[in-house]
């Protein structure tokens, strides 16, 4: 069978500032080296694991010098869109203090997008801080939001070629790591301060959307919204109860919040959990990244079909997986963008389908190891070496369809 997608349908890979540019100077960069960080690395035995390096981003991909090379490979992979971010303490590493050879510098990196022919799509925050505005409190105190909106306002006139913006990536993810877990930075494990920092994002994502339409009015403007698709085991009543619930809580309050404001949804998707007897992921963990992440391609179709009832055009902004030897990584695209077919046919408005990752990159709090990219990167050398995946990857963009004979 033939899976024809849309016409126009946008295909490509995501990438952050952080996890891939090199020598950023910031809130994370700042808490990888802290005692705090190193102690507990130590505790836990992941130095011997891993190595100390391997949690500290450094160089990282070196993408910062290397984008015209990073662009040029994803063309030659016939990508027709690319998702980045802008490093906010690049541009503003002082409070009011606009860096204007960093803002040429990303007016470059969108130069070099377009020339090949690719899409960008913009995220704004990435869930790194400028250190002045961490010591504001960063989104804890909501009178911080005003520096957002000024610097959306401030890249949406610098880079007038950008048509797709994301003010905010995966609120949920962030505020459920720095505070309802403390496991990230500021790691404030207070329930009540993550639910109103939460809040904030959300207030954030309007002022900004704003604030670009003021400038823009025909930019298109999004959240990356992390969704996971929550299964009642034999669909028990206590079951369904607690879906809905995890469905509210996680999947659409945010994009309820910001319903009037948003042109388009981005969709990060990850992860399936299902519910028996009151408890989540009890998954039967058939196929498992390296991270120890069930692989459960036909998931999306569920979480797209629950998006319909925004009406707005569905972006794809992260699916992948961390697949070092590339096992997994041909299979998962063809199975994940299989349920994506079906999930267009059955009436879901997606656009585009943009993997995770374009290249291996620092992995947040869990360093180096794990590899999500379609492009391997050798640490020592920088050298760029595209897996058979990556290939595999191309025919679909190629032919714009999938063969299940394939």
């Amino acid at each position: 069978m033939r899976r024809e997608f849309p016409k126009g349908f946008l295909w490509g890979a995501s990438t952050a500032s952080h996890q891939v540019e090199g020598g950023t100077k910031n809130q994370w960069s700042d808490w990888e080296v802290s005692p705090e960080r190193i102690a507990d690395l130590e505790r836990r035995g992941l130095f011997k694991e891993h190595g100390r390096e391997n949690f500290i981003s450094g160089t990282a991909a070196d993408h910062y010098r290397r984008y015209p090379e990073d662009f040029a490979l994803a063309k030659e992979l016939g990508h027709t869109a690319t998702r980045i971010s802008l490093e906010w303490s690049r541009i503003e590493p002082e409070e009011g203090v606009f860096d204007e050879e960093e803002i040429r510098h990303y007016r470059d990196v969108i130069d070099s997008i377009r020339g090949y022919g690719i899409e960008p799509f913009v995220t704004l925050w990435h869930w790194t801080m400028p250190r002045w505005f961490y010591a504001r409190g960063g989104f804890g105190d909501r009178r911080n939001i005003r520096f957002f909106s000024r610097f959306a306002a401030k890249m949406a006139a610098a880079l007038p070629e950008v048509r797709f913006w994301i003010t905010i990536n995966e609120p949920e993810i962030y505020t459920q790591n720095s505070y309802m877990q403390g496991l990230w930075p500021p790691q404030e494990k207070n329930w009540i301060k993550g639910w109103l920092v939460f809040q904030a994002l959300a207030a954030a994502h309007r002022a900004a959307y704003h604030a670009i339409k003021a400038v823009r009015s025909d930019a298109q403007i999004g959240v990356s919204k992390n969704n996971i698709y929550f299964e009642a085991y034999r669909d028990q009543w206590w079951d369904v109860l607690m879906k809905k619930t995890f469905d509210w809580l996680w999947n659409f309050h945010f994009l309820n919040a910001i319903r009037r404001e948003q042109d388009f949804i981005g969709l990060n998707h990850y992860f399936h959990g299902r519910i028996k007897n009151w408890r989540p992921n009890q998954n039967e963990n058939v196929r498992m990244s390296d991270l120890d992440w069930e692989l459960s391609p036909d998931a999306i179709y569920h979480v797209l079909m629950d998006l319909r009832r925004y009406h707005a055009p569905i972006y794809i902004t992260e699916n992948g997986l961390a697949d070092a030897e590339d096992r997994h990584r041909p299979w998962f695209i063809k199975e994940t963008l299989k349920a994506v077919h079906r999930a267009i046919q059955d009436g879901a408005d997606v656009r585009g389908y943009l993997h995770w990752a374009l290249m291996d990159n620092f992995e947040w709090a869990h360093g180096f190891w794990p590899r999500f990219g379609l492009v391997e990167i050798d640490y020592a050398t920088q050298e760029r070496r595209p897996r058979p995946s990556a290939e595999y990857y191309k025919k679909i963009i190629e032919a714009n369809a999938i063969d299940d004979d394939e």
